[in-house]
């Protein structure tokens, strides 16, 4: 293939938006954000878990305190009704007797209950603690995972932009190029990742290996208008004033 040196030339500048475009292709993939909020993924799936255990334990203790005060209120209302049949003194006297003595056993039953009362309680404010605690941190990570999340937007949004003006910049340059030397140059780059790289100091820019006397031979002999290659890495080597030849 034949075409001409300084056409040759702009190949690298080609390759340099390709290169510029790869980079930034890498650069989206391999943001430290994405990694940042696949692990705060993982920090708010184990905190929800414990969010939920720490609201059931609160629920629980709920239900429980609840269900004491309904007993302490029948309680009540059973000593009301004893202390009121008390006060009125009607009734034989032994069911008076009866009735002081159901009085103290009730009084018992409300200590106990009030008691046991007081220690679901004393859990409660414990396990609303550790509730909190939860929520607290569960706020804060989600707090984190907002600002990773806008940093990685405004990131990904610089780098479209950057993205949009490399190729604004490569089409008419591609499209001012030799048809076969394009497809050739974005054949070797889709295989390789660099399509063309300049020749100087007897090494290949492409691959960085020095040429052998028989390949230097080669290249020395071929006209300036050849489009020459590395036998190594098969790209296409750009000579110019600083190639040495």
């Amino acid at each position: 293939m034949k075409a001409d040196p300084k056409v040759q030339r702009r190949l690298l500048d080609l390759q340099a938006i390709d290169t510029t475009l790869a980079q930034l292709a890498h650069r989206r993939r391999s943001l430290p954000e994405k990694a940042e909020l696949e692990g705060l993924a993982r920090e708010l799936s184990a905190m929800e878990d414990e969010r939920v255990r720490a609201q059931v334990a609160v629920d629980d203790l709920d239900r429980d305190i609840a269900r004491l005060e309904k007993d302490i209120e029948q309680v009540r209302a059973r000593k009301d009704k004893d202390q009121a049949r008390l006060t009125a003194g009607s009734g034989p006297a032994r069911e008076l007797e009866a009735l002081q003595h159901e009085m103290v056993s009730l009084n018992r039953r409300q200590g106990d209950l009030e008691d046991a009362e007081l220690e679901l309680m004393e859990q409660r404010e414990t396990a609303q603690g550790v509730l909190d605690g939860v929520e607290g941190r569960l706020a804060e990570t989600r707090d984190r995972r907002a600002a990773a999340e806008q940093r990685r937007d405004e990131t990904l949004a610089e780098i479209a932009k950057e993205e949009e003006f490399k190729r604004s910049a490569r089409k008419p340059l591609a499209a001012d190029l030799p048809g076969d030397l394009v497809a050739l140059y974005d054949k070797i780059r889709e295989d390789t990742g660099l399509g063309a790289a300049l020749f100087t100091g007897g090494r290949c820019g492409g691959c960085r290996l020095e040429l052998s006397g028989a390949d230097l031979a080669r290249i020395r002999k071929a006209a300036p208008d050849d489009v020459v290659r590395c036998e190594d890495c098969r790209r296409i080597m750009v000579r110019t004033n600083e190639s040495g030849l």
